[in-house]
């Protein structure tokens, strides 16, 4: 155990003011990352302020249609929110497919976006790691890497994103909004996560001192036909080799409008717009759904015991394309057995 101070803010403001009067301070809201961090001593922050009570826990319409999701809700008060199931319900199956109940009901929305990923060799400070220890080298390449990235990946890093909420808000594509030394400002959801490069250690786009505040989805939440497929080693409490998240407009059989992103696969959540593109106009046919997952998947690179995730989201892709025309309105947890 090592010392650290603790203070708990009580607006916005103050929480901003703390952690820029402390060097090397981090905001915590339901800790369920932090203190994994912590006691593993991967992080040792010196100082905490504590942001879960500020008031920035509504979920609520905005102007445009759109519906505002409060940076210190808890992904269970998120996923339950009624405007949420009926508008979003690709949000509420991805949320309730991430984690168990306790700790969604302690993890909030702002969070999420700022988990750190699970690769084994980040958390085992016996060996060297880019992200962790940057210019140390990068073990899991050459090492065992079954849970690694095979999209967007470097010789510096190729560990993944570990999130499911995330991979449906890159489908849906949100603003993220923040507050910080520097004032407030808005990030679009794609721009909010980076590629590992060169500079692994960067898991997001923010400024240091930055404060999420709020998820601000836009109106278009493609509730008729979207799936949410992940795939995993056990049947709960485990995170995804690979996910797919899935959003369509339909005029008959025709694909209108499209959104497609990918989880366990990259640094971050892994949107293709291309892929979207080729969707567009298109018949809901499997030949359809297999010409774009193979597009989705040819410049993925696996580093031997990953090699199969490649196949594996090919085939959750067009598994996933599929469920979403038919309307198909179900979780699509699969479990694989550690096989």
């Amino acid at each position: 155990m090592y010392p650290f101070s603790y203070s708990r803010a009580t607006d916005v403001a103050d929480a901003v003011r703390d952690k820029a009067g402390h060097d090397g301070s981090a905001y915590i809201g339901g800790g369920t990352n932090l203190i994994d961090l912590m006691k593993m001593n991967v992080e040792q922050p010196p100082h905490l302020v504590n942001v879960a009570k500020l008031p920035l826990s509504k979920i609520e319409d905005l102007p445009d249609g759109g519906l505002r999701l409060g940076a210190t809700a808890t992904n269970s008060d998120t996923a339950w929110n009624e405007q949420v199931k009926a508008r979003y319900p690709l949000l509420n199956q991805a949320i309730l497919a991430g984690a168990s109940p306790q700790l969604r009901n302690a993890a909030t929305n702002g969070g999420n976006l700022m988990q750190r990923t699970r690769c084994y060799y980040f958390y085992d400070l016996a060996t060297p790691c880019n992200k962790r220890e940057p210019g140390s080298g990068c073990s899991a390449i050459g090492g065992f890497n079954r849970v690694c990235g095979i999209l967007g990946t470097s010789e510096a890093c190729i560990a993944t994103h570990p999130s499911d909420m995330c991979v449906a808000l890159a489908a849906l594509a949100p603003t993220v909004r923040v507050s910080g030394p520097n004032g407030e400002r808005t990030i679009a959801f794609e721009d909010f996560h980076r590629l590992p490069g060169e500079q692994p250690e960067f898991d997001n786009t923010l400024v240091e001192g930055e404060l999420i505040t709020s998820l601000d989805l836009p109106e278009k939440g493609f509730a008729k036909h979207f799936a949410y497929l992940k795939l995993r080693d056990r049947h709960s409490y485990a995170f995804a080799l690979v996910s797919v998240a899935v959003g369509l407009e339909m005029d008959g059989d025709t694909i209108t409008d499209a959104r497609l992103a990918l989880g366990g696969v990259a640094h971050k959540p892994w949107r293709d717009l291309s892929a979207e593109q080729l969707l567009k106009g298109q018949p809901a046919t499997a030949e359809t759904f297999g010409r774009v997952a193979a597009h989705v998947v040819a410049n993925a690179v696996g580093r031997g015991s990953n090699d199969f995730k490649i196949e594996l989201a090919r085939r959750a892709i067009v598994r996933a394309l599929k469920q979403a025309a038919e309307g198909q309105q179900q979780a699509g947890d699969v479990y694989l057995g550690g096989q």
